[in-house]
């Protein structure tokens, strides 16, 4: 496995990491208040979102990098995984900047789009390379 991999999957798992840590600071700076809101512009259900969308698609993209990087050396793997970077991290900004939970922004939704791309390719790379 390439050293580039490696560290992008490092850094996957550092921001879904800090993306946890960022739902707890909003957790404490609510106190004793409603720790379960639906308010779409609620700053805290903004952080729980944001986490809870990269615990769903990160983690099954480190595992797709990983066996990619078993059954292949090429340097698509290596491209795959600074688009998986590139991608989660720019859809968190979008949702972390975001007024409200209720509309989309060009971050957001290149974000999630490019999510949905790169987690194709992942998939497809590594039948291909069976």
């Amino acid at each position: 496995m390439s050293t580039i991999t490696v560290v992008c999957i490092a850094l996957l798992g550092i921001l879904l990491f800090l993306l946890g840590a960022n739902v707890t600071r909003n957790r404490a700076l609510r106190g004793g208040g409603n720790q379960l809101p639906s308010d779409p512009t609620d700053r805290l259900l903004i952080a729980v979102r944001a986490h809870g969308n990269a615990a769903e698609y990160i983690p099954t993209m480190i595992v797709l990098l990983l066996v990619c990087s078993a059954l292949s050396d090429s340097w698509l793997i290596d491209v795959l995984a600074v688009a998986a970077v590139v991608v989660r991290f720019t859809h968190a900004l979008g949702m972390l900047r975001s007024a409200s939970l209720a509309a989309h922004g060009p971050l957001r939704d290149v974000g999630a789009m490019g999510t949905y791309l790169v987690g194709l390719a992942l998939g497809v790379t590594a039948i291909a390379t069976i």
